[in-house]
């Protein structure tokens, strides 16, 4: 059997490594459709190329490299994402995309003749740090997300998704579902580092997904009465980053008595002068649950501590999902062969992912590598160079089995 060494693994990992890093702390900043994003995407076409497979771009800006027809019998895929989250660590998301292609570098060793075509697709804006919908690629390709409504979608710079996406020589107006394209999947493997540190108390280097929590993100606005920071009485104030403040607070008591995670991760302030009291604040609420109704029950009492703050301090509150996702359990035939041919531990996750999209149309399946660290979404988070190898090993054998070898 041909396996793959850790060199090797380190050898194509270290050819994506310094895209898109900061010299200031060792986090990346690869944002969807900026220059380092678009520097990404062009590694992975030239390493599709190298390889013989054929690529192309859907109409929602995702990369596909094939292995066989892509007008053949639906396919097997594989793959996961290049962009980042602000100074976001190096393996969630590239970790996938670099395993996908040793894998088919081990299967073709292996004298692989697969009987169905072989994909690996590279999903644009999944951590939707640029224009604020996580998995907004497979969202559009799926029909999950209102196409116009993305068209409209702004950065912090004003930009918007069109704008990017025009700059980078595609056209927005192929933006949405794609039907077709999804009926060509029979079934989507994603690779993915770890974030968090259960496989590493267990010992064991590669493990499979059961299921992702229910999560949403949350837009909070508050809105006050501006005035002088320096002549204003403590008494006559309506200050809305008092609300925001204790609106934090509230998130954080409420999900450890649910036994629910709750963050408050970003917030923006006008006119965010230091001797201003502000006229308005905005805060976006992470929260994920272990089911839909403790989901529920969590952004309710939350919203609820938020108003009864506002009433207290003389102003406004408004509550806006931004993306919901419900409980994705990953119950079907290419979940259980993951299981049966890896031997590996079985456990459930907290983020979200390309393949909770998907796992409403097709057979999916997660496939996780050992995090020492159990750090995501920072530069410290890491997977071994031997668990990294394994893991590319491990997608290989069952792409391999699903391939009908």
């Amino acid at each position: 059997m041909v396996t793959l060494s850790p060199d090797r693994f380190s050898a194509l990992w270290r050819s994506l490594l310094p895209i898109g890093r900061d010299g200031r702390d060792g986090g990346y900043l690869r944002f969807s459709w900026t220059e380092a994003e678009l520097a990404c995407r062009e590694w992975f076409v030239e390493e599709a190329l190298d390889r013989d497979l054929e690529v192309e771009i859907d109409g929602n800006g995702n990369l596909w490299a094939w292995w066989g027809s892509p007008d053949g019998e639906p396919a097997i895929v594989t793959g996961s994402h290049l962009d980042s989250v602000p100074d976001g660590g190096p393996y969630d998301g590239p970790l996938g995309v670099v395993s996908a292609l040793l894998a088919v570098d081990l299967l073709r060793e292996r004298g692989v003749q697969p009987r169905s075509p072989l994909a690996i697709v590279v999903f644009t804006e999944e951590e939707g740090a640029r224009f604020g919908v996580p998995c907004l690629g497979s969202r559009l390709l799926t029909g999950a997300f209102d196409a116009d409504r993305a068209r409209r979608l702004r950065d912090r710079d004003g930009t918007t998704l069109a704008d990017a996406m025009s700059r980078a020589g595609l056209d927005p107006a192929r933006l949405g579902p794609d039907p077709e394209r999804l009926a060509r999947v029979r079934g989507f493997v994603e690779l993915h580092v770890e974030q968090g540190r259960a496989l590493a108390e267990l010992g064991a280097p590669i493990g499979v997904a059961s299921a992702i929590w229910p999560h949403g993100r949350y837009r909070f606005d508050f809105t006050g009465q501006p005035n002088h920071a320096g002549t204003t009485p403590m008494d006559d104030r309506h200050d809305p980053m008092l609300t925001l403040a204790f609106t934090v607070l509230a998130a954080n008591k409420e999900a450890r008595l649910q036994g629910a995670h709750a963050t408050v991760g970003r917030v923006s302030v006008e006119p965010n002068a230091t001797n201003a009291i502000p006229a308005r604040a905005s805060a976006w609420l992470d929260a994920r649950a272990p089911d839909e109704t403790v989901l529920r029950s969590l952004v309710d009492a939350i919203r609820r501590h938020a108003e009864e703050r506002a009433g207290r301090d003389g102003t406004a509150v408004t509550l806006q999902p931004e993306s919901v996702t419900g409980e994705v359990a990953f119950d079907n035939t290419v979940s259980r062969l993951a299981a049966r041919t890896l031997g590996a531990p079985v456990l459930p996750t907290g983020a979200g992912h390309d393949a909770g999209v998907l796992a409403g149309h097709v057979d999916a399946a997660m496939l996780f590598v050992r995090n020492p660290t159990g750090i995501s979404h920072a530069p410290q988070e890491h997977a071994e160079d031997v668990d990294c190898a394994a893991g590319a090993m491990a997608l290989a054998d069952v792409l391999g089995r699903l391939c009908g070898v």
